[in-house]
């Protein structure tokens, strides 16, 4: 097959099987691993593309991953967790290598590979973390934590792997020793002057405008890819440590501003992920799963019941992490794209040391070349049984423990008018919860007084839209007073809770509601018979600029009608009020609207599930709670509500 083909079909299913694992709501990493080797038994990566260049790219493409994950980390997340942060990459990190190498020992691999398998299975990585956490959506001290370990300890365990392979072939035990102290202080001696002097340099560029906007992610991709190999060939496999700390350097500098570089490695992020698995997983045949399907289940048990807890709590032990923080840490570690890549590299270089050392180690690495071939089928179900277990069982455990929600339905409101606040306890009444943003001390202390959570901030403070814990939230409304801070707030909260679950109040500027509304009208004055056709075109025209100028900066409005600030106050003031409805077969939503023709419906509740309306909703005729700002009841003979 021509590399091209072969490339573009592993671009369309890593992007399908994404896309499938996200309307399924299963971890994409598992369909992805599956198509990888259902497509390895008729393809071979090594074929098409050759082991040089495979490897060489994979290599690369892990690289960028660490650094976009690494320019996440921010100090200011874990100011109160900084020791367990520091535990989690230094403690637990070598609780777990002597388990892990325990537990390969007992299910059979020599005590060698044994210990390069577990310096490998330390990691945890971003590529699988980031997306439970983003189905997951826990407390922030959960996230944080998890986040940190996933990214820190991809490089430490690559540089542990690095260590043990250059001990095994040395093989004199205080050679090896020696050996690994070298090779460590070398590779943090790289690392740390490799990503000091380039974030410098890039700082330096970037405050003085020195490169155009446009270039600014090219840019940045350009300087992981040559800080990562110009490391590497000073220091074999020190690439990953330099990204990472170059990516956490320039992550926390106040004067850079990197949303949209962010931005463009996140989206790089995830069509790397989907290749990198779909490529990698079709090198290992299901023959080779078969034939290591036993050992490598016994393994995995072992590291699930016995090897993850048993870390964290040993590794956590004293310090500020609650008892069910440590439960829900033991509960998750999945194994990802570093794992997979790190071991089939190892294997390759065995392999090839084999093949080229002579004397007495020819034959002691033979062996243990051969033995190596169990490590890849290994390694990757050990990925599959973990993602797994990890990704579709730890919601549950995170809910039980109150940490978190697999069913995100709590609603972020920007503003607190009386509106709101009724809003926010009808949702409350149902088992919604609600948080209310808003500098105004007054109608917060109203709002705490009908117990309802809430932030005094400003919607657009660092605060708000960087440390708001969003744990069970599932949507935002951005409801101020002020159109261009509701679009504002609305875009930022775009990045974590997504556009279809961002809202924004009807702007004032808008000439019409958004397209497929049809229930209200923004009044027009009429053309008379003076007004000339060059003046009709003109007004048109403009309305039509402002209606495409609307739906490029705003969210979605929501409710229906969809009104603008001014206008929900107006109903306000006219005695309007919030209040529940239950809709059912005998007075259905065609009954509401009957009784209540100006009311505006908010939103309805299934018993399970939270719904923002819209005009453009489907909205059910009963069997439903329906929220909604009415006139007050009047009490009718015969009538039901």
């Amino acid at each position: 097959m021509e590399p091209v083909v072969y490339l573009g079909a592993v671009l369309v299913l890593a992007a399908l099987a994404q896309w499938v694992a996200w309307a399924i709501k299963i971890p994409s990493i598992l369909i992805l691993l599956i198509l990888g080797f259902l497509g390895g038994t008729y393809i071979s990566p090594d074929e098409v593309l050759g082991r040089d260049v495979l490897f060489a790219g994979v290599t690369l493409a892990v690289g960028i991953i660490l650094f976009e994950g690494s320019l996440t980390l921010r100090l200011a997340d874990v100011r109160d967790l900084g020791r367990p942060v520091l535990r989690l990459c230094s403690v637990t990190v070598l609780i777990a290598w002597a388990l892990i190498t325990g537990a390969g020992w007992l299910v059979g691999l020599d005590l060698q590979l044994a210990l390069l398998i577990g310096a490998i299975l330390v990691v945890t990585g971003p590529t699988v973390i980031n997306p439970i956490l983003r189905q997951l959506r826990p407390t922030r001290r959960i996230s944080s934590l998890l986040r940190w370990e996933g990214i820190v300890v991809d490089p430490i365990g690559a540089i542990l792997a690095v260590l043990v392979y250059q001990a095994v072939l040395v093989g004199n035990r205080e050679d090896a020793f020696g050996t690994a102290v070298l090779t460590l202080a070398i590779s943090i001696g790289v690392a740390l002057l490799f990503a000091l002097v380039l974030a410098v340099a890039l700082e330096f560029v970037m405050v003085r405008h020195l490169v155009p906007d446009y270039l600014h992610g090219t840019l940045f991709l350009a300087v992981a890819a040559g800080s990562l190999v110009g490391s590497n060939m000073i220091q074999p496999e020190s690439g990953l440590l330099t990204v990472t700390v170059l990516g956490i350097v320039l992550g926390n500098r106040r004067k850079l501003h990197l949303e949209h570089v962010k931005e463009f490695y996140e989206h790089l992020q995830v069509l790397l992920v989907g290749v990198l698995f779909v490529i990698l997983a079709g090198r290992v045949t299901p023959q080779q799963v078969l034939d290591n399907l036993w050992m490598a289940l016994g393994f995995v048990a072992i590291l699930i019941l016995i090897v993850r807890p048993v870390s964290i709590w040993l590794g956590l032990l004293g310090t500020e992490t609650t008892r069910k923080e440590r439960l829900l840490m033991s509960g998750m570690a999945p194994r990802g794209i570093v794992a997979a890549a790190v071991t089939s590299i190892f294997a390759l270089e065995l392999e090839h040391a084999a093949a080229t050392v002579t004397g007495d180690r020819a034959e002691a690495l033979a062996d243990l070349a051969e033995q190596a071939e169990a490590m890849v089928p290994l390694v990757f179900v050990t990925i599959v049984v973990t993602v797994a277990v990890y990704g579709l069982g730890v919601g549950r455990l995170a809910e039980r423990l109150g940490l978190a929600t697999t069913n995100p339905q709590g609603v972020v409101f920007a503003g607190s008018q009386a509106w709101v606040r009724q809003t926010a306890g009808a949702l409350g009444e149902v088992g919604v919860p609600t948080i209310l943003v808003s500098q105004d001390h007054g109608e917060l202390q109203r709002a705490r007084m009908d117990g309802v959570r809430t932030e005094r901030t400003n919607i657009l403070s660092d605060y708000a839209i960087n440390d708001l814990d969003l744990a069970g939230i599932g949507s935002f409304i951005a409801a101020t007073d002020d159109d261009g801070t509701n679009t504002t707030a609305a875009r930022e909260f775009t990045h974590t809770l997504g556009r279809a679950h961002v809202f924004q109040l009807r702007r004032e500027d808008s000439a019409g509601p958004p397209s497929g509304s049809g229930e209200q009208r923004v009044e027009e004055k009429p053309v008379t018979a003076a007004s000339s056709s060059g003046a009709t075109e003109q007004a048109t025209r403009q309305r039509t600029e402002r209606n495409s100028s609307y739906h490029k900066l705003a969210a979605r409005a929501p409710f229906r009608p969809a009104l603008t600030y001014e206008q929900l106050e107006d109903r306000v003031a006219s005695g309007m009020t919030v209040r529940l409805t239950r809709l059912t077969e005998e007075f259905t939503l065609a009954h509401y609207r009957e009784r209540n023709p100006e009311a505006v419906l908010l939103f309805t509740h299934d018993g399970t599930q939270a719904t923002v309306l819209t005009e453009e909703s489907d909205v059910d005729e009963s069997g439903v709670t329906l929220i909604a700002l009415a006139p007050p009841r009047e009490p009718r003979n015969g009538g039901r509500e």
